[in-house]
């Protein structure tokens, strides 16, 4: 007995050990810290088209990290209403340096951002078409990707960022044109809104579609996927880089899960780590064999079911890979305080699935598994990421 229990120890050892050197490989690979983000995002409708206009600010956090920019470049897509092929984009990206002027012939030079600092750039979009073309008619959303080059002691990265832009906003929900649907002893409201994305503020967004149709005793409920974009927990499959691990184990997944491809699982493994995906999927697996299904979900945690792969989201974010929301627990709690009613963050598919992801204290869940279940937000382009629901 006691070379068998040896032998045991000395195996747990070993793995035990492996998923060390796993964690520990995960967490030390190459990994700049320059972060970028976007703000100060304005449309103006001119007589010869439409200009939109923008800043990008590089951040670098690290205190001591020198970081080089060698290239920008941005690529936008237009989406319309309408055939798009006569409409023309122009783009411009004009250096912001704290510390050196821009050039006249717009060239991007080499920039080093230092430790703990930060540059900007200002971009320039300019939208055209021939005469007797109607943009404000055509024109729906910008979606604008950031290609940029990292250079620095972690070696040269593609970084690749893209920020959704607004160019028309559907007409808030008011008593007046609201179309209530009869549920199971409710009334339901799907509420139309723009493309949602990292320029707008979750509260702002409900107060403005919703705000003039709330009572007390209503169920506001968002969209998971929604709200993680507002949170701009999206990523290009291009800035994954799969390891060994997931590009194995992302092929025992069906081929309709967002963790069959490597990707997709890679994307899972940089949120939770390795280890914790290796022991979900071992014991799973083996839990499966004798009739216990689900288990590798719950041990890989939340963001295992809520991982959306490409094509899991509407266009633009179709390109994307979208994770499940943070802190959606906090978020119903702030929302639900701000507007007065109920809140809730919810994933629902036309197979009468209903998830509650997280809710206000108080929230009556049974009542949301009700109305819910036909899935009145839809699966497609309807563009209804909120859905009010009144008793």
């Amino acid at each position: 007995m006691a070379p068998l229990f040896s032998v045991l120890l000395i195996a747990l050892l070993l793995f035990g050990l492996s998923l060390l050197w796993l964690e520990l490989r995960h967490r030390l690979r190459p990994a700049s810290p320059l972060e970028l983000r976007s703000s100060a995002w304005k449309v103006l409708r001119q007589d010869d088209g439409v200009l939109v206009k923008g800043t990008l600010t590089i951040h670098n956090p690290h205190p001591r990290m020198e970081v080089f920019v060698p290239e920008i470049s941005v690529k936008p897509t237009l989406l319309g209403r309408g055939d798009l092929k006569a409409v023309r984009i122009s783009s411009e990206i004009i250096p912001n340096h704290p510390d050196e002027q821009a050039r006249a012939d717009g060239y991007w030079f080499a920039y080093i951002v230092k430790g703990r600092k930060s540059t900007e750039a200002k971009l320039r979009l300019k939208i055209t078409a021939p005469a007797g073309v109607d943009l404000k008619a055509l024109l729906d959303t910008l979606w604008v990707e950031i290609l940029w080059v990292n250079y620095g002691p972690f070696g040269r990265l593609q970084r690749r960022d893209a920020v959704l832009v607004p160019l028309r906003r559907p007409a808030a929900a008011t008593p007046g044109n609201a179309q209530w649907r009869a549920g199971d002893h409710c009334q339901v409201l799907p509420i139309r809104t723009h493309l949602l994305g990292v320029l707008d503020d979750p509260a702002e967004v409900l107060r403005h579609y919703a705000g003039a149709v709330l009572q007390p005793g209503d169920i506001l409920t968002i969209g998971e996927t929604p709200l993680a974009v507002i949170q701009g927990r999206y990523h290009h499959p291009e800035t994954v880089q799969p390891s060994a691990l997931a590009r194995l184990l992302c092929r025992v997944f069906h081929p309709t899960s967002s963790l069959a491809s490597a990707c997709g699982l890679q994307s899972l493994i940089d949120v939770v780590g390795p280890a914790r995906v290796l022991v979900a999927w071992l014991v799973g697996t083996g839990l499966k064999l004798v009739g216990l299904k689900g288990w590798f979900y719950r041990l890989a945690g939340d963001q295992a079911r809520l991982i959306d792969d490409i094509t899991g989201t509407t266009p633009p974010y179709d390109q994307t890979i979208v994770l499940g929301p943070e802190r959606p627990a906090a978020i119903c709690a702030q929302l639900a305080a701000d507007l007065g009613v109920a809140v809730a963050v919810v994933d629902v598919n036309d197979l009468g699935r209903v998830k509650v992801l997280a809710a206000s204290p108080g929230t009556d869940e049974e009542l949301l598994q009700r109305a819910l279940r036909p899935n009145p937000a839809g699966n497609a382009n309807e563009r209804t990421p909120l859905v009010l629901v009144r008793p």
